[in-house]
């Protein structure tokens, strides 16, 4: 039974990463974390006239994070079945609207998304750091 149960783990360590059993995307906070500041920073600019993403940041930090995916195993297919699936994003929208509700953040007052986004650009955080005043 203990040479079985050896073949066994071994034969499964032996598999490529590809093969083996990968978590959701949304569950790898080195992947999720830094995607959910690129799109609440685009929140925050799209509500806030006086506010404007940092374009070219947010695209080498989306660059960045595939090509870490692509490194931990995920492939193209696998990120884009993630970035494109609809409970993915009403999941993401989901939790970003939790966060600007804890900040007193509020879709009928513009000025709030623009006093959070300062804020956040003050922090230098990382959705602070995709935003920039106009």
């Amino acid at each position: 039974m203990r040479a079985l149960i050896a073949v066994a783990l071994s034969a499964f360590v032996a598999l490529p990463v590809s093969a083996q059993a990968k978590p959701s995307l949304r569950d790898v906070a080195e992947i999720e974390d830094p995607l959910f500041a690129v799109a609440m920073a685009k929140e925050v600019s799209d509500h806030c006239d006086r506010l404007a993403p940092r374009y070219f940041k947010g695209l080498g930090e989306l660059r960045r994070l595939k090509a870490r995916a692509n490194a931990l195993g995920y492939t193209d297919t696998e990120i884009r079945a993630y970035i494109d699936s609809d409970a993915e994003k009403a999941r993401m929208r989901a939790k970003g609207e939790r966060l600007l509700a804890q900040n007193g953040v509020f879709y009928e007052q513009p000025e709030t998304f623009c006093a959070y986004g300062r804020a956040e650009i003050e922090k230098n955080s990382a959705i602070g750091v995709l935003l920039r005043a106009k």
